[in-house]
């Protein structure tokens, strides 16, 4: 069973930086690939960003030089560095992950698993 474990999230004032992590565990091979995502109270779940199977990141226009998605070589862990935050980067954090040949998580329906969410807080 895949399992997806968040941390780093918290309250931070406008133009400061925080860094999420996300540790996955159940997969026991390599093809498989991780991102993330975040909701505000009552919207829609968006993408921030990614790392594919092939080790290319993506990354949302909103977030696109503010934020860096990278991952550890053994890529068991995915990270968020986030600078630059803004109070409309506030949300719900969560990292997703699916597996499969040329897997992108936003390109997938549904994924295999999800963490549990971490919150940010930026203040103006």
């Amino acid at each position: 069973q895949v399992q997806l474990v968040e941390s780093g999230g918290g309250s931070v004032q406008s133009g400061g930086s925080l860094r999420l992590s996300c540790a996955a565990s159940g997969y026991n091979h390599h093809n498989y690939c991780m991102g993330w995502f975040r909701q505000e109270p009552g919207k829609e779940r968006e993408g921030v960003a990614g790392i594919d199977s092939d080790g290319v990141p993506s990354y949302a226009d909103s977030v696109k030089g503010r934020f860096t998605v990278s991952q550890d070589s053994a890529k068991n862990t995915l990270y968020l560095q986030m600078d630059s935050l803004k109070p409309e980067d506030t949300a719900m954090y969560f990292c997703g992950a699916a597996s499969g040949y040329k897997c992108n998580v936003f390109m997938r329906p549904t994924l295999d698993a999800w963490g549990q969410g971490t919150l940010v807080t930026v203040s103006s």
